[in-house]
């Protein structure tokens, strides 16, 4: 790619040569060959006179070139995809609900009625100006003995759009639901161009249908190019440019479309390095907007590489961190955990990733892609892959992953990781906010989702834009998340200007990592945010993963005035036991229980959606912390027994005389030569004293004639060590700090 200072003095001094091509109307037919560029005119005997037929045939000819795959091969590649796919009934069901709503002449600004009288809301026009429904239509049309009237209302729709420009009759941008908005418009060009050249055989596509849909293309791109000269955040912009490349190379034998390349693969790079985060996350923290980034870029690198367009190398090493970075979040089930606006199976609790880690795989060979890969790719990304790749995915070579735990220390998701087995337990916690555009964040701040045997057992909810109760399933009450009184985290919520369902919160906490420390015995997480400043009250989270057994969360709270103190745990719990023992069990008898070690006063079960949480209260408190042990387990004789009097956690024991108390009021966790304490300031273990400052949390790990002590408080704390007829020494610890003696 060429130097950025560069591209704009190009495009700015170069502009009149793209003055042909207007982005306010469509060129005719007849017009087409004017706006050719010298050397591709010269390739026709004629080049003053270029009749349709030759330049329809030209352009087939280009397309067989120069797209994912010859269009001549359409009849075999969708005889596999339908034996690969079985969709056909879902595109039929597709395609009769768009035609039976729109006419193929249709309107495109708002109000109108669909067919069957009742109003036209803007969702819906957004979707309308998508195309997203018009490829089901001529994949049907291939399906059902090739009815012609199915690709006569693709052509008739398209050119109701261009009808629609001449005439200034469509939603414009400034009114929320712009038909030529830089999302939409690029949408609508990916789906044209796959129907495109899904058609080019076909005796019902002409010579002048063919050149109506390149001229039609060729308004969309001058359109795209004048009004993105400046970088956007956002993935819409990202969607509208990975178009404009598409239209570039696909159509570079017009006058000015050097420029669509210059300022696309400009704005794309300024993307990738603004938005695709150091760690590899796409900066809106979401699994289905990572995923969406993945397919924009793809489109746009796999095109230069069949059409042997050098492209610069940080672009694929991106893109192949891209999908590493899917890897590194998933669970061992080889889902991925839901993440803020996720929204392709509204209330699923886990990603599939499979098809795109396919893609990642058919792209780079990697076996730790193949690991997650299904033996398809997504639907629609079948039609955008060429054939070495289609035999690729006859023998994808698989290799389990080698990553632990981990952070993502730009994203803030920490990951903590026992392994890959199916059974393995794995959490995850959200701690980051992006300060640009938060537009798709929930209101889960140190909230925290885990997998074990095989189970989500602490979930999060994929959502939909489009329903009534979508706040509620992006706020606060639908995350494993603490609380203050009637507080929820998201706060000032605003819908969207265009009224489609899609919304947002004005206010979220800021969040502050204090420490994160990965070790082979135990993983430690400690944050803290300012989400309940508004009514007084100090918030702190720490998270230790005691590795192969069992979780810990300590929630703080400290307040000058009285609160009501609140843990919200997703998922369907009893509690026999009292707020103190909530108990979830999986068909397959496996499950988990919450244990409080500190007395709490109520639980309350609330669900909507077919969901359930449960809301552990402590009661008229200034300062309270809670003290939660997630204990997962196979088959009932594995849970913690509620009915003995001592509480032991696979050879773990809650308050063991293996630790002397010399305080009231302090809680040990203790098996072996491990111990871990909280609310502590004066213990012995062995033959190790330890005195602190104030109340703290700390690990103490005896390793042969060396102890080592780990804070794991939420602040910094002065420890006096002494070993029986030794010295004090006395350490001021960090959280997460380590001293050995």
């Amino acid at each position: 790619m060429k130097n950025t200072a560069a591209l704009f003095l190009i495009g700015f001094s170069t502009m009149l040569c793209a003055q042909h091509i207007s982005s306010d109307s469509v060129l005719g037919v007849n017009e087409l060959a004017t706006v050719l560029k010298p050397e591709t005119k010269a390739e026709f005997s004629e080049e003053n006179n270029i009749t349709d037929k030759q330049l329809a045939a030209y352009f087939r000819r280009k397309f067989t070139e120069r797209f994912f795959y010859d269009y001549h091969t359409v009849d075999n590649r969708l005889a596999l995809y339908n034996e690969k796919y079985h969709n056909f009934e879902d595109h039929k069901s597709r395609a009769q609900d768009h035609i039976s709503k729109y006419a193929d002449s249709t309107q495109w600004v708002l109000p109108f009625n669909y067919l069957n009288g009742d109003k036209v809301n803007a969702y819906a026009l957004r979707h309308l100006a998508r195309q997203h429904k018009m490829a089901d239509i001529i994949l049907t049309y291939f399906n059902e003995d090739r009815d012609p009237k199915h690709i006569q209302y693709f052509e008739t729709q398209m050119r109701s759009l261009n009808t629609a420009l001449e005439s200034g009759a469509y939603e414009k941008i400034e009114d929320g639901n712009g038909v030529y908005e830089v999302f939409r418009s690029g949408y609508r060009i990916l789906n044209w161009l796959w129907i495109h050249n899904l058609i080019l055989n076909e005796a019902e596509y002409s010579d002048r249908d063919q050149l109506t849909t390149i001229a039609t293309l060729l308004q969309h791109g001058q359109h795209l190019y004048e009004r993105n000269q400046e970088f956007q955040p956002g993935n819409h912009q990202t969607r509208g440019m990975s178009a404009l490349a598409m239209l570039s190379i696909l159509l570079r034998d017009f006058e000015g479309t050097e420029l669509w390349y210059n300022t696309a693969m400009q704005r794309l790079s300024e993307h990738l390095d603004k938005e695709i985060n150091d760690d590899g996350f796409q900066f809106e923290r979401s699994v289905h907007y990572h995923m969406s980034d993945i397919n924009n870029y793809y489109y746009v690198y796999q095109l230069a590489k069949i059409n042997n367009i050098t492209i610069d190398t940080s672009w694929k090493n991106k893109l192949e961190g891209l999908f590493s970075t899917l890897a590194k979040i998933a669970y061992p089930d080889k889902s991925a955990p839901v993440l803020q606006d996720d929204t392709e199976i509204p209330w699923a609790e886990t990603n599939d990733i499979s098809k795109v880690m396919t893609l990642g795989y058919l792209l780079f060979e990697d076996p730790e892609f193949g690991y997650f890969a299904s033996d398809n790719v997504d639907d629609r990304m079948y039609w955008f892959l060429n054939q070495n790749q289609l035999h690729l995915l006859q023998n994808i070579e698989r290799k389990k992953p080698s990553y632990g735990s981990l952070a993502l220390t730009d994203t803030h998701y920490y990951i903590m990781r026992e392994g890959w087995n199916a059974n393995d337990k794995m959490m995850m916690i959200s701690a980051g906010l992006d300060k640009d555009k938060p537009d798709h964040q929930h209101g889960d701040m140190l909230g925290i989702q885990a997998m074990a045997n095989g189970h989500a057992i602490l979930p999060n909810y994929q959502v939909r834009y489009s329903l009534k109760d979508f706040e509620l399933f992006k706020n606060s009450m639908v995350k494993n998340v603490a609380l203050v009184d009637n507080e929820l985290q998201g706060k000032q919520w605003t819908s969207n200007k265009g009224g489609s369902g899609f919304g947002k919160f004005g206010n979220l906490p800021n969040p502050t990592v204090i420490n994160w420390t990965t070790h082979k015995d135990y993983d430690l997480f400690i944050g803290k945010h300012d989400g309940f400043d508004n009514v007084g009250v100090s918030y702190s989270r720490q998270v230790i993963s005691v590795k192969n057994d069992f979780w810990i969360v300590k929630d703080n709270f400290s307040s000058d005035q009285e609160h009501e103190y609140k843990q919200v745990w997703q998922g369907h719990y009893t509690n026999e036991n009292g707020s103190n023992l909530l108990r979830a069990t999986a068909p397959d008898a496996s499950g988990h229980d919450i244990l409080q070690l500190y007395a709490t006063d109520t639980v309350i079960t609330s669900g909507s959606r077919g969901k359930n949480w449960s809301q552990v209260s402590k009661l008229n408190e200034k300062n309270f912390s809670f003290l939660t042990l997630i204990y997962p387990y196979e088959g009932y004789d594995n849970r913690i027994d509620e009915t003995s009097e001592t509480l032991n956690l696979n050879e773990w024991n809650i308050n063991a005389s293996l630790s002397k108390i010399q305080n009231a009021g302090y809680t040990s966790i203790s098996k072996e030569n491990t111990a871990y304490f909280f609310n502590a300031n004066n213990i012995l273990f062995k033959e190790l004293s330890v005195r602190t400052s104030k109340n703290a949390d700390f690990i103490i790990q005896k390793v042969g004639n060396t102890y080592r002590i780990t804070s794991t408080s939420a602040d910094e704390n002065s420890f006096t060590f002494s070993k029986l007829k030794s010295p004090e020494e006395t350490k001021t610890l960090l959280p997460g700090e380590t001293w050995e003696l």
